[in-house]
């Protein structure tokens, strides 16, 4: 029986796509830097390994007798294509024939300014030169960020500065970037390819918010800014501009200059994609965006 390698397993993706791998009685080596937060896939059978990409020496160990890896995109911008690196130069060590890789929507339109590309550019183009088979999911915004990061501090505060405009983008839950992951890994057919994973309609941002706002009962007003604004915004929260600015451990692990560059991409039009990959390859509808924020609708500020 084909092994199925997941990287971060403790996280929401790699965790729920170990578990559905697990339902379909596949073998599954899941990997994290934290293993206690692994414990329930160990009692259903999982083979529970310590990986961590800043420690390339202990990477071939981890991923030895695994057969294909979902390789889930790490969060530290600017990091990822050397994190990147060390786990499919392991995988390719260990033995591993085919890698699958959560890459991003648009990232290799011409002149996308997103940094968030940069690094998915990167990965994909090793993976491309690595010899093993691939298969980039391009995954869209996800529809639980909107939920969480935009639409709470958007209700708390009443108002959201904007830089992406009226661009439109497709945004898609989370749960149907896990299940066209899961389909890939295990179907036949899927090798060197991409696919765009979105969601079933484009949205402009501030459409999405008064989505929010109807839905929650409470007024969000939208202003439009330019991208120096959209910093000035994050700086007033004390957000780092730079990746390299990033405190891993510290309470914002993030950076303004991935969401201002992201918000850029999708106001010039590069994340206005329409596919049909998710249906096509799962065989179920994704998602609305209106089902996901019912599903979080709950934590928002009364």
């Amino acid at each position: 029986m084909t092994r199925i390698i997941v990287s971060g397993a403790s996280g929401q993706f790699g965790h729920a796509a170990a578990s559905q791998l697990l339902d379909k009685g596949c073998e599954v080596i899941a990997l994290s830097r934290s293993l206690d937060r692994l414990a329930d896939l160990k009692e259903r059978g999982a083979d529970v390994r310590k990986a961590d990409f800043d420690s390339p020496d202990r990477l071939e160990e981890a991923m030895a007798g695994g057969d294909k890896l979902l390789l889930i995109s790490t969060t530290m911008v600017g990091e990822r294509a050397r994190q990147h690196g060390n786990a499919i130069d392991a995988a390719k060590a260990a033995g591993v024939k085919h890698i699958v890789y959560t890459s991003l929507l648009g990232a290799r339109k011409p002149g996308n300014p997103s940094v968030e590309g940069i690094d998915h550019i990167a990965t994909e183009e090793k993976l491309e030169q690595s010899g093993l088979a691939y298969t980039f999911l391009r995954n869209s915004l996800y529809a639980e960020a909107v939920a969480t990061a935009m639409a709470i501090p958007a209700l708390t505060a009443g108002t959201k500065p904007e830089n992406a405009g009226q661009g439109r983008v497709p945004v898609v839950s989370r749960d149907d970037c896990v299940a066209i992951a899961v389909a890939v890994l295990t179907q036949d057919g899927h090798e060197n390819k991409a696919y765009d994973v979105t969601g079933p309609d484009l949205w402009t941002l501030p459409d999405a918010m008064a989505v929010v706002a109807e839905m929650a009962g409470k007024p969000i007003e939208v202003h439009d800014v330019d991208d120096e604004g959209m910093f000035a915004y994050f700086d007033s929260l004390g957000v780092p501009r730079k990746s390299a600015d990033v405190d891993p451990n510290g309470p914002i692990p993030w950076a303004s200059e991935g969401m201002v560059t992201f918000g850029q991409s999708i106001r010039e039009g590069y994340m206005n994609i329409d596919s049909d990959d998710v249906e096509r390859i799962t065989g179920r509808k994704p998602r609305s965006l209106r089902s996901v924020f019912e599903q979080y609708q709950g934590a928002w500020p009364a």
